[in-house]
């Protein structure tokens, strides 16, 4: 089982945190034109890049969530197989299972929560670029 990255998820969150901070409104004023339009797909594609990167982040969270060996297998196993060797090493490899487990789901809430208030945001700023009638230099 992979076990979470902290680290990075930390980056991430932060960014995604930052973003969530961001007023488009507040952005754009004062703003028109080229510069309009180029500050509103500024912020689009840095939206789009964050939550692409947390879209990849939380498949590698499912994964060890998820699609990862049963931690607590065991359970299906007879009394004297769990108790082999006294058993503590069989304990702790479930328990650390179950914490690497229950890390990658807090993880991949923490992630969740912030992505699903940026990705109205970046269906906002999508709509605004429409509006203006030219062609973007996004990548779908």
């Amino acid at each position: 089982m992979k076990a979470p990255e902290q680290g990075s998820d930390e980056v991430l969150l932060t960014r995604l945190r930052d973003l969530s901070l961001v007023d488009l409104d507040a952005l754009l004023a004062g703003t028109a034109g080229t510069q309009y339009a180029e500050l509103l797909t500024s912020y689009a594609d840095d939206l789009c890049d964050a939550l692409r990167t947390a879209r990849e982040r939380a498949r590698d969270l499912i994964e060890t969530a998820v699609r990862g060996p049963d931690p607590m297998g065991l359970l299906d196993a007879p009394y004297q197989t769990r108790a082999r060797n006294g058993g503590r090493e069989a304990a702790q490899r479930v328990a650390e299972r179950l914490a690497a487990r229950a890390s990658a789901c807090r993880s991949l809430a923490r992630i969740d929560d912030l992505a699903s208030q940026l990705y109205p945001r970046l269906v906002e700023a999508d709509r605004r670029l429409a509006s203006l009638g030219t062609q973007s230099q996004r990548v779908p």
